[in-house]
């Protein structure tokens, strides 16, 4: 059972907000969270583990227990890694809430092989396969399944998410894409989010032995990915969690400033709000 170091707080937050338009919620490393003004409420990657220490150390508190929230429409995961498909993150808040989990197939292969059905109270229907070029809908929410650059997944994609306020863009942990300079022409992106981090020495999984890694874009990467994909703004994400990964995205402002895109740069915190 996951034990939030904050209580309660953050998701009361959530479900107490009525946005003017769609709010935007950070849970650190990758997850998020969108609201519409009619109610409807959307979950992306959230994580709520420590990692696997000490290979994978989590170095911010946990926002919320997933046993509290009771408002919840939809779950999507951008991938399969253990920080965006997480039983005991994800299942909790699908049971409460009776919300639908939308990944892609490799995603939703983790949940069968660690038996969230028999674990938890949930029923086969509210899991739904995604892939590229579908489009969705999720109450006020149309949800567009997009490709992504991520050499460490088996089947990573990003979703653009269009609300008659503004266009919301997760790439997952996705590099720059072949595929991004189509998506920034056939979507008006108010708000990006790209993965951040640093290169650090990570025990392997096998030997134990320090390994270097590179997870998430580097300075360049991640501006590279935000012109392509001509975001209005860029919200970075994951700097903050893995020790050895994390890292300072104010030095972004230095990348972005000879670039046409992205116009904006919001650096966002865990526990953070922002509005579309």
């Amino acid at each position: 059972m996951t034990t939030s170091d904050w209580g309660e707080w953050l998701v009361r937050a959530i479900e107490d907000a009525d946005p003017d338009g769609v709010a935007v919620w950070y849970f650190g490393c990758n997850g998020f969270a969108l609201k519409g003004d009619e109610g409807t409420t959307v979950f992306i990657d959230p994580y709520l583990g420590t990692g696997s220490p000490p290979r994978t150390i989590r170095m911010i508190p946990v926002p919320f227990d997933p046993e509290d929230v009771t408002e919840a429409d939809a779950v999507l995961a951008t991938h399969e890694h253990t920080d965006h498909v997480d039983g005991p993150s994800q299942a909790p808040i699908l049971e409460t809430t009776g919300a639908t989990m939308y990944g892609p197939d490799d995603s939703l292969a983790v949940t069968r092989e660690e038996g969230w059905t028999d674990e938890w109270d949930l029923a086969d229907d509210q899991f739904e396969e995604v892939s590229e070029g579908d489009t969705f809908e999720i109450g006020e929410f149309t949800v567009n399944v997009e490709p992504a650059n991520d050499a460490d997944a088996t089947h990573p994609v990003s979703y653009v998410i269009e609300h008659d306020a503004g266009t919301f863009f997760h790439g997952g942990d996705s590099k720059p894409a072949e595929e991004f300079e189509r998506i920034g022409e056939e979507y008006d992106i108010d708000l990006g989010v790209l993965a951040f981090g640093t290169v650090g020495n990570i025990p392997d999984k096998q030997t134990g032995e320090p390994k270097r890694t590179r997870w998430y874009n580097d300075e360049n990467q991640i501006v590279e990915a935000a012109n392509a994909l001509r975001l209005e703004t860029l919200c970075p994400s994951h700097w903050d969690m893995w020790k050895g990964l994390t890292a300072d995205p104010k030095a972004l402002s230095h990348h972005t400033n000879s670039f046409e895109y992205p116009i904006n740069l919001e650096i966002i915190e865990i526990g953070d709000r922002v509005d579309l």
